[in-house]
C-alpha cells in the first residue's frame, strides 16, 4: 500500500523532479483535462467527471498525503497530487478552450506560489488537509477569477 501512496502522493512520480514539481503537476492536470475534453464530445458528462476526478484527487490525494508526510516530512515538495487537484478544481464548471485552460493553469499558479488571501493559513491543518486545502483554496480563487474574466469578457 505504501507504494500506492508514493506513486499517487507524487502523481505519478512527478514530485520527485528536483525544481517546479508543482507545476509539473499542474501541467499534468492540465493534459488530464484537455484528455478527458477530446474524449467526451458531451459537455454535461465533461464536467462531471472533472467534478468527480477532482473530489477523488482531493480525498484520496488527502489520504495518501498524510500516509507520505511520515515518510518524506511536513508538505513535502514530493507531495504533488495537492497540484493536480487543485488545477483541476480551477477550471470546472469552465467552458474548455485552450485560452481557458492556460488562464486557469496561470492563475492556479498565481494562487499557489503566492497565496493570497489568506490561502497560507489553510496549511496548518492536520492529517494531510493543509497539504491539500491550501490548493484547494488557491483552485476556488483561480475558478472564480476566471470565471469573472470569461463573464466582463
Amino acid at each position: 500500500m505504501l507504494n500506492f501512496h508514493k506513486i499517487f502522493a507524487s502523481a505519478l512520480g512527478l514530485g520527485f523532479i528536483p525544481k517546479g514539481s508543482g507545476t509539473f503537476g499542474a501541467l499534468l492536470a492540465c493534459a488530464l483535462i484537455a484528455g478527458i475534453f477530446g474524449l467526451v464530445n458531451d459537455v454535461f458528462y465533461y464536467h462531471s467527471i472533472l467534478i468527480l476526478l477532482t473530489i477523488v484527487f482531493t480525498l484520496v490525494g488527502r489520504w495518501s498525503s498524510a500516509v507520505m508526510e511520515s515518510h518524506w516530512g511536513e508538505d513535502s515538495s514530493k507531495i504533488v497530487i495537492d497540484e493536480v487537484a487543485g488545477m483541476c478544481l480551477s477550471i470546472c464548471l469552465i467552458p474548455f478552450s485552450w485560452q481557458n485552460l492556460l488562464l486557469a493553469f496561470i492563475l492556479f499558479r498565481f494562487f499557489d506560489i503566492y497565496k493570497p488571501f489568506n490561502i497560507r493559513s489553510f496549511e496548518k491543518y492536520n492529517n494531510g488537509w493543509g497539504v491539500m486545502l491550501d490548493d484547494v483554496m488557491a483552485g476556488i480563487w483561480a475558478n472564480g477569477c476566471l470565471q469573472l474574466i470569461i463573464f466582463f469578457l
